[in-house]
């Protein structure tokens, strides 16, 4: 059994403290959902670092005022905006044919939790599986030549400790057969974000592309919209910076230097668990980093983008 790593940082870690002392310079980061949240935060601090940095947003001119706040804050004046709709798999196409260059950070930090409603895409996906996973899986797909070209790149995968509440229903994926549930069609679309880490180690390795997993737990923010409101008590809550923190440690911090595959909760790996923890003890899914899964699910999602 690989010992989990460990760092010097826990829950109440800043995203500046993990990355201070460290010089991005020369490097080339991309952060979806870059214009609320912890999107902010993460591609704020990895700007900070002297990364270039790419927010790819559905609202460009919301994205511009952000990146503007960024620049006025570090003085980093390569700080630009790409429209990426994660919904739309042309969207995401036209982005990853676009793209020239490098890559050596992708953050797939976008997500929407909880619809209410049972909602599919013209193409029959449901929403939650489409926009949280499959468009990040084609993203992450059509970007992999500038991740190898890279040298050395990083994937970093948005989850949740939600992750906890589904596997992913590999014969049901769109809820054609089973009731809707909304907080369990979210739990499956993030065991699905940790699954693509684990397989995408395994296949691209070779190329120099390592991928982890993050669960940057309860930060207040527009994911709530559907949910009534933060619920979490409020000592278990994380500010913005608190809550990039462990997506900034796993996209750019010399301690996971050849570290792939695995899921990261409050600066450091989590213990595999095989049934769900008491509320906030942390842990992840066996059924989450399983290489069976993930390699089943990898084959079923390419199927599905093509």
């Amino acid at each position: 059994m690989t010992q989990t790593l460990q760092t010097p940082f826990g829950a109440t870690s800043t995203s500046e403290e993990v990355l201070a002392g460290v010089n991005l310079s020369g490097t080339r980061a991309l952060v979806t959902g870059a214009n609320s949240g912890i999107g902010i935060a993460t591609a704020r601090t990895l700007a900070g670092a002297g990364a270039a940095v790419v927010l790819a947003v559905r609202d460009v001119e919301a994205g511009k005022t952000v990146a503007a706040e960024i620049t006025q804050l570090t003085g980093n004046q390569d700080v630009t905006v790409g429209r990426l709709d994660l919904a739309d798999p042309s969207s995401v196409r036209t982005f990853t044919d676009a793209w020239d260059g490098p890559l050596h950070m992708l953050v797939n930090n976008a997500g929407i939790m909880a619809l209410p409603d049972l909602t599919r895409t013209p193409r029959g996906r449901e929403m939650q599986f489409q926009v949280n996973f499959l468009g990040h899986f084609a993203l992450t797909l059509g970007l992999h030549d500038a991740l190898a070209s890279a040298g050395g790149a990083r994937i970093v995968s948005l989850s949740s400790n939600a992750h906890l509440y589904s596997p992913v229903i590999f014969d049901d994926l769109d809820y054609r057969f089973r009731p809707y549930n909304p907080i369990g069609a979210y739990a499956e679309s993030k065991t699905a974000d940790v699954l693509l880490t684990v397989e995408a180690t395994r296949r691209w390795s070779g190329d120099g592309i390592l991928a982890n997993a993050v669960h940057p737990g309860a930060i207040e923010s527009n994911l709530q919209k559907h949910t009534g409101g933060m619920q979490t008590p409020p000592d278990r809550r994380k500010s913005p910076t608190q809550g990039a923190a462990t997506s900034v440690l796993v996209a750019a911090s010399p301690l996971l230097d050849g570290i792939g595959g695995r899921y990261f909760e409050d600066c450091n790996e989590a213990p595999v668990v095989d049934e769900r923890p008491a509320p906030f003890a942390g842990g992840v899914a066996r059924y989450a980093v399983d290489p069976e899964g993930a390699q089943r699910l990898w084959n079923i999602a390419t199927e599905l983008v093509s």
